[in-house]
């Protein structure tokens, strides 16, 4: 009686371990299911800042010479900020530098053009960009009372660069609706795979981008007043 009765508890025994370990995968299975989704929230905003740099060039043979051209420059530069609305008094130097030809270890002591060249950067800052904006363009006129201006450096091509500097006000209200836009695709794909939300396992915030409103080929984020705020909230949610 005990050769039956002592496998059949084995057996018993065996096939209530596998029942209880088949139930073990299925809720571990069933903990691993979700969802990963994106929530987007976008803001259109304009610059509050504008940075124009001015960079001039003087030349001479004679280092007082060129001096005084660069000084005339400076004052021409002022008229025209006055006459444009532009506050001059906002307006600082910078980057000044004086090139002698004659010391140009390079040269080989053959220079061509004159023999020095002083160079200074004008740089306009103001919170009215629509303002500096608008001077920007007429740039030509101070070419046409002689100021010699060149392009490069520091802040790119010469032009303003405008500047937005309110994110930090834009951010809870972006990273709620982000979040909010990610558990509506979350709920949606629970509905169309007949599942139910559950909590979030993991959520990550994103990063905020500055982007041109106009994204095409060759324009910058800096060179355009009216600019595109955007953050990507992905979000993990348990679906049961």
């Amino acid at each position: 009686m005990n050769d039956i009765v002592r496998p059949a508890i084995i057996a018993i025994g065996l096939a209530l371990a596998g029942l209880f370990v088949g139930a073990g995968f299925a809720r571990a299975r069933s903990a691993d299911r979700f969802v990963t989704v994106k929530g987007i929230s976008e803001r259109e905003v304009k610059a509050d800042l504008a940075i124009w740099p001015l960079r001039i060039v003087a030349a001479s043979d004679d280092l007082t010479s060129a001096n005084a051209q660069l000084q005339s420059s400076l004052e021409k530069i002022r008229t025209f900020l006055t006459a444009n609305r532009v506050d001059a008094t906002q307006a600082t130097l910078q980057d000044f530098s004086v090139a002698d030809a004659q010391t140009n270890q390079y040269s080989g002591g053959t220079t061509a053009g004159a023999r020095f060249v002083i160079r200074q950067t004008v740089v306009v800052r103001s919170t009215n960009p629509e303002t500096i904006r608008a001077a920007s363009q007429k740039v030509s006129e101070l070419v046409s009372a002689g100021v010699v201006l060149s392009s490069g450096g520091e802040y790119g091509n010469g032009g303003p660069t405008f500047v937005f500097t309110g994110l930090n006000k834009l951010k809870p209200e972006m990273i709620g609706e982000a979040t909010s836009r990610a558990r509506e695709s979350a709920e949606q794909f629970a509905r169309d795979s007949k599942s139910g939300i559950g909590g979030i396992r993991r959520a990550s915030q994103g990063i905020f981008e500055i982007l041109p409103r106009d994204q095409a080929e060759g324009i910058t984020e800096a060179s355009q007043i009216v600019k595109t705020v955007r953050v990507v909230s992905t979000i993990d949610y348990a679906l049961n």
